[in-house]
Formats: structure tokens, sequence, C-alpha cells
């Protein structure tokens, strides 16, 4: 196992990339991805870097050039000839040859396209444009080197022994959580912790602690890479983006309201069991399950992703009621902001009244609060959304107002074709 302490003291005087590879990424973008180049390969989106959490100045934590100079790297980055063996090769989700030839010859030849990068005060403007399919896998990569690099910026002024105090106390405290949540019979965990993790050693490091501690409880990463070298599972089935551009390019009030379903028919062609799972929330998921069409109560699944998750997963279980199906055969995933507390409490609340399971993110692979004075290692809401498709605004919604995002005239109309009305706005962690 590596002694990530030393690394990191002894990666202090050079350039280390962040990103080696093109899978160190979450599984569902290269399943979109692939969805996206068969159905919208020629759409061209902007993709852009919001910092939820202002009072993180990112551009004075982070050199430019350092940025720069890792971004810079990642587009050197081709898939290696043992990944795209692993892509072409191994079963997901039960399936072999999830990724068909077509994608594979278009996916080996790629590199990802430029950016542009400017300071703007304290933050960053980061934004990527181009064709969709190529512009959307900037989106894990940019925010794992920004991450790693705010990380960085704080460890670098630590000696060789604090380094080694400072990962034993995080280590004993990813324990302790794996130990509380050995107590759940039923468990059923994945990591999701790709995009805002404090390094990928880290990352690496968390799962191999699962591994170990959860044994058959655990079911998986997120992280291509991971799941390559660890020989687990890949997990994830689809995001937010796709209702949202698809969205974007509607050009009447009836093909909007269309949208979010349009998505799920094109993934429904392509896609069976497990990997049927809806994400509800993009502009409401009670006006979202209302309106669904009736084939869609017959998917596998759902993801509770914002909002109150013990209202989503009661919204979801009274729909499939409603719909004839028995919920006791459903799966919901939930996957928003999770700590060991909070999937106890949902785990209690919903084991036995239908299949559960947890995608547990940032606070699995970043938890470092409290470890340095200031709190300056605590993790923070960083994300890279689509934010335009063919020149137009994308919109969220999402089931929290505070996590919506689009022109201020877009989000009412959104939310008056979508029928939202008042929302609950929750504070965002992560």
């Amino acid at each position: 196992m590596v002694d990530i302490a030393t690394r990191v003291y002894n990666h202090k005087w050079k350039i280390d990339p962040i990103v080696r590879s093109l899978i160190d990424t979450d599984f569902y973008k290269l399943l979109m991805c692939q969805s996206v180049f068969r159905n919208k390969p020629d759409t061209n989106v902007t993709f852009s870097l919001i910092n939820r959490t202002t009072s993180v100045p990112l551009a004075q934590l982070v050199d430019e050039g350092e940025l720069r100079e890792q971004l810079d790297h990642i587009r050197s980055l081709s898939l290696s000839r043992g990944e795209s063996t692993f892509l072409r090769g191994n079963t997901f989700y039960g399936k072999r040859q999830m990724f068909r030839p077509d994608f594979m010859e278009w996916f080996e030849q790629l590199r990802l396209p430029p950016y542009h990068l400017e300071r703007r005060g304290d933050q960053y403007e980061l934004t990527f444009e181009g064709r969709w399919p190529e512009v959307m896998l900037w989106e894990i990569p940019a925010l794992a080197v920004l991450m790693e690099l705010r990380s960085r910026a704080v460890l670098n002024g630590m000696g060789r022994f604090e380094l080694q105090v400072l990962y034993a106390r995080a280590m004993t405290r990813v324990w302790e959580k794996v130990e509380r949540l050995r107590a759940l019979d039923e468990l059923k965990l994945a990591d999701f912790g790709t995009r805002r993790r404090h390094s990928f050693m880290w990352q690496d490091w968390c799962v191999q602690a699962l591994i170990e501690g959860l044994g058959e409880k655990f079911v998986g990463t997120s992280n291509c890479l991971i799941a390559k070298r660890r020989e687990v599972e890949a997990i994830g089935t689809n995001a937010h983006e796709l209702p949202m551009v698809y969205a974007a390019l509607a050009d009447t009030d009836e093909e909007l309201a269309d949208a979010p379903y349009k998505v799920l028919s094109d993934w429904h062609e392509e896609h069976s069991g497990n990997l049927r799972i809806i994400l509800p929330d993009t502009f409401g998921t009670e006006s979202f399950l209302a309106n669904a069409p009736d084939w869609l109560a017959g998917w596998t699944g759902i993801r509770v992703d914002s909002g109150d998750p013990a209202k989503g997963a009661e919204i979801a279980i009274r729909w499939w009621k409603e719909r004839g199906e028995d919920p006791r055969e459903k799966l919901i995933i939930f996957s928003d902001g999770l700590d060991v507390e909070r999937i106890e409490e949902l785990y209690h609340r919903f084991v036995g009244r239908v299949k559960v399971s947890f995608g547990w993110g940032t606070l699995l692979t970043n938890d470092f609060r409290g470890l340095v004075p200031g709190d300056r290692l605590a993790p923070f809401s960083l994300v890279c959304k689509a934010s335009a498709a063919e020149g137009r605004s994308t919109v969220k919604l999402s089931d929290n107002p505070k996590k919506a995002m689009g022109p201020k005239e877009e989000v009412e109309r959104y939310k008056r074709v979508f029928g939202v009305g008042a929302q609950e706005a929750m504070e965002v962690v992560v």
C-alpha cells in the first residue's frame, strides 16, 4: 500500500500529474458519452466551472500556471492498449461489450479539446466548448485537478511528520465509519467520490478500505481506473447533463416538457436491468413522476440526488404503488451529500420497504474536516456543468433551489412548464 504522506512530501518539488488516464473518470460519463455519440454527436455545448462555496478563493489558493500545466497534461492523454481492452472486453452490469466498436474506435483516437481559463477576482472562469461527446469528458478530470491542487496548496507548508499524523487521523476517521457501517446487515454501498476527492491516491486508499472493511456490502466504485486496478465493479448510470441539454435544445414549451422523457427513451433503447435507473430531480421530482409515461414505472429504480432524501424516497414509493408496481422489488439509490449518520438513518427507514443502495461521495473521499488549522482542508461544493447547448442556456431546477442554475427568466419558465411550486431550500454541504 502506498505511503501517501511520504508521496505527498516527496512530490512538492516537481510537477506530479493529477490525472494520468482518460478512464480516471466516473463510469457514467462513459455510458452517457456513448449515448450522446449515438444520438447527439454534433451538438455543440459549453461546460462551465461553478464554485458554489464562494468563501473558498480558488484563484488565491491555486497557481494559474500549475493549473494550466495540469490541464495541458490531460489534453495529451489517450487510451492505453490495456484500458481499451478493459472497456472493450470487460463485463459491466452483466453485459459483455457494453461499449460498441464504433464508439471505442472514436474514443481510442480522442484527445480532449481546448479549454478557456481566466482569473476573475478570487475565482477562476474555466469553460470548455465544442462537440458534446468530447467536451463532456472534461467535467470529472477538471474537478479532480482543482480539488487536488487546492489540497496540495494547503499541504505544501507541512513537514513530513505533520503529514504522517494528518493522514493517520484521516485514515482512522474513514475506518471508524466503515466499522459503523458493518452493522447494517443488508447494506449495499458504492464509492461515488471521484469528482471532489482529496486526491487520486486517497480515493484509491478509501476504496481499498471499503473492500477490506465491508466485503460484499461494498458493490463497487464509480471510478473506472480504480475499478480496473482493484478488480471491482464500475458503478454508474446517467446524470443531469442529459436532460439539461435535451431541454435546452427544445424549440417549444411542449418539446421542453417532453425532453426529460425523450432522454430516457433513448436510454431505454440501449440499456436494461440495473442501468435503468431514473434520475428524476433535474426539473423537480414530483412533477417529473406525475407526468411520466407508464413504461418508466417498469424501470429498475430511482436515484435520489437532491432535496430531503427521505421525502424523495417516499414520493418514489408512492408513485410505484400508484402505477401498480411493488416498491419492495425496486431500487432506491441515495447519493446526495451522504455521510455515515445519514446512511444509517436512511437505511433503517427504508430497508425492507425497497431495495436500498448508497453512492457515497465527497464525505468518503475528502473528509478532512477539522484536521488542519482554520479547517483549510474542509471539502467544498465545486461543480462543472453543461451551461449552454447550441448557444442556449441550460437550466437545472433540482429539488433544492440552492442547487438551481440558469438565467433567472429561464428558471421561471422551466418552473412554469414543469409545474414546480415552492421548494424547501437546504444547505449544500458538498
